[in-house]
């Protein structure tokens, strides 16, 4: 039922800033109790947790990437998006847009995951 959509360009040059779209459908991203996050995978390496927005618009950030991350939403189109400037290419890595309850890490709901590149 609740469907998400990451969207993006694939291929970011350094130093530049990293941008990507959510697009959530069959559920409102301000309905309480519930947080929209950015999760991205590099090769060989496990899940690592980017950030997240709370129903309340309120923002949570992964200390290693809080300096460059930045989420935000528009409520109009039932979207958030994640900025993550100054990039390299060790931020190369499959981005996913995911939803949880008030459970820690249990996501119900994921994007299929986009590819981004850091490259020159």
């Amino acid at each position: 039922q609740v469907q998400l959509q990451e969207s993006g360009p694939g291929l970011v040059k350094p130093s530049q800033t990293l941008s990507l779209t959510c697009t959530v459908s069959g559920a409102s991203i301000t309905t309480t109790g519930y947080y929209y996050t950015w999760i991205r995978q590099s090769p060989g390496k496990g899940l690592e947790w980017i950030g997240a927005i709370r129903w309340s618009g309120d923002t949570s950030y992964s200390p290693s990437l809080k300096r460059r991350a930045s989420i935000s939403r528009d409520t109009s189109r039932n979207q958030f998006t994640l900025q993550l400037s100054s990039v390299t290419p060790e931020d190369t890595a499959v981005y996913y847009c995911a939803r949880r309850g008030l459970v820690v890490g249990l996501y119900t709901s994921w994007g299929q995951g986009t590819q981004v590149t850091v490259t020159s």
